[in-house]
């Protein structure tokens, strides 16, 4: 179904008498892209790559964590600086669907040959409502992130999130590789992953503490014929069910950080689940792996477009 079709149903769906409204996420249509140019170091070979980024052209970059005017999304495109090497990471690209555009995310084994030495590292597609550090630095290498200061300012109770979406999913062979030499295989299977965090946060003497609010997520296991259109993942308020098979199914207490009001990065402490609470943020990621970082299956591919909120 063409971009148009959909939104055009959608909108009669929302006019006729007691039907669920669907909010699209700002630029979450996928129709405004900008795009940078950066020269990578000549100790990498000196190509020219275009890292883009889902934001208007008019966007600001070359401060730590800038976030793109007017538009809540970073990605896993990153341009890295270490010890005067410039290196450009590209694994999420718009590609065309129907008159419109949509985001496509995929899993790679990058290798770079810088000197005499060929250099690996896995980068896994994905998307995000957060601030990724520009550029990346050395201090963020062994935990990536570290760079990201997640999620973004939001009150509202959806019902669900909203998304369509395709995907190839590999059973392949799982690699991890943290830009080194070594490709290691790793136990596992690999799936893309859909997942919609609503959090109540609160500082105190600079640690950031959260309530969970709700969750909507699913994993994609399996690879999909074509499009799947208003793909429906329910919010559920409160803890989830013991033993739930789905990514951040449990309350997460290092694995992502905010920046508090000293302009210091810290971890988002999840202390709780209060689904009576209205929330202060959400965190919505979609990505072609769900492994950890440097981590997943070569191949996986997932595209996505028209990311909303059902109310």
């Amino acid at each position: 179904m063409k971009k148009s079709v959909w939104i055009i149903a959608l909108l009669g769906l929302a006019m006729s008498a007691g039907a669920q409204q669907i909010e699209l996420l700002p630029y979450g249509n996928f129709e405004t892209w900008t795009v940078r140019y950066i020269t990578e170091s000549g100790f990498l070979g000196g190509s020219t790559k275009a890292l883009y980024m889902i934001a208007p052209t008019d966007t600001v970059y070359g401060t730590q964590y800038t976030r793109c005017k007017n538009s809540p999304w970073s990605s896993g495109n990153a341009l890295a600086q270490a010890m005067g090497i410039t290196k450009v990471s590209v694994s999420v690209v718009p590609e065309k669907r129907g008159d419109g555009y949509c985001c496509r995310m995929e899993t790679r084994l990058d290798t770079v040959h810088a000197g005499t030495m060929r250099l690996n590292a896995l980068v896994t597609g994905s998307i995000y409502t957060g601030i990724l550090a520009d550029p990346v630095t050395l201090a963020h290498s062994s935990n990536p992130n570290s760079a990201i200061n997640m999620g973004m300012p939001f009150t509202k109770r959806p019902q669900a999130l909203v998304l369509d979406y395709k995907a190839v999913i590999k059973n392949g062979t799982i690699l991890k590789a943290s830009a080194s030499r070594k490709v290691k295989k790793v136990e596992g299977r690999d799936a893309g992953q859909i997942v919609l965090v609503l959090q109540y946060r609160w500082e105190e003497k600079g640690h950031i503490y959260a309530y969970r609010v709700g969750t909507a997520t699913e994993y994609i296991r399996t690879s999909t014929t074509g499009w799947v259109d208003a793909h429906r993942v329910p919010v559920i308020y409160g803890e989830l069910p013991k033993g739930a098979d789905q990514p951040w199914s449990v309350l997460c207490n290092d694995r992502f950080k905010a920046r508090n009001s000293r302009g210091k990065m810290v971890c988002i402490e999840e202390i709780g689940w209060r689904g009576d609470l209205q929330p202060t943020h959400a965190i919505v990621q979609i990505s072609s792996g769900c492994q950890l970082p440097f981590t997943g299956c070569p191949g996986n591919t997932v595209w996505v477009d028209n990311i909303g909120m059902e109310y």
